[in-house]
């Protein structure tokens, strides 16, 4: 069982930046493939990013490519998103997932999500 706490989003103005973080329980977080997703206003949920439980593999959506980056710690039982450049259309309830190394997303854990604003 893993728990997640997602946190860092509010409301910036186009071309800045925010750093999420996703605080995880259970102790077998390192083993876990780390994901960010993202909904939007009458939207579906949607794949953002996603880190191997190693750090040695990372992908990302091509609409976020070049301006986020996904990391992890493991030690901390954290996953981060760092997102730079923001652009009014990265508004969205952003979600963190934690899923088993072989499984898909949507037999993942999954946190409360963070709201971020992007103003124009």
């Amino acid at each position: 069982q893993v728990q997640l706490v997602e946190s860092g989003g509010g409301l910036v103005q186009a071309g800045g930046s925010l750093r999420l973080s996703c605080a995880a329980s259970g102790r077998t977080f390192n083993r876990y493939v780390m994901g960010w997703f993202r909904q939007a206003p009458g939207k579906e949920r949607e794949f953002v990013a996603g880190i191997s439980w190693n750090n040695g593999n990372t992908n990302y959506a091509d609409s976020v490519k070049g301006r986020f980056t996904i990391s992890r710690d493991n030690a901390k039982n954290t996953v981060y998103l760092q997102m730079n450049s923001l652009k009014p259309e990265d508004t969205a309830v952003y979600y963190c997932n934690a899923r088993p190394t072989i499984g898909s997303w949507t037999q993942g854990y999954w946190g409360q999500g963070t709201q971020v604003t992007v103003s124009s």
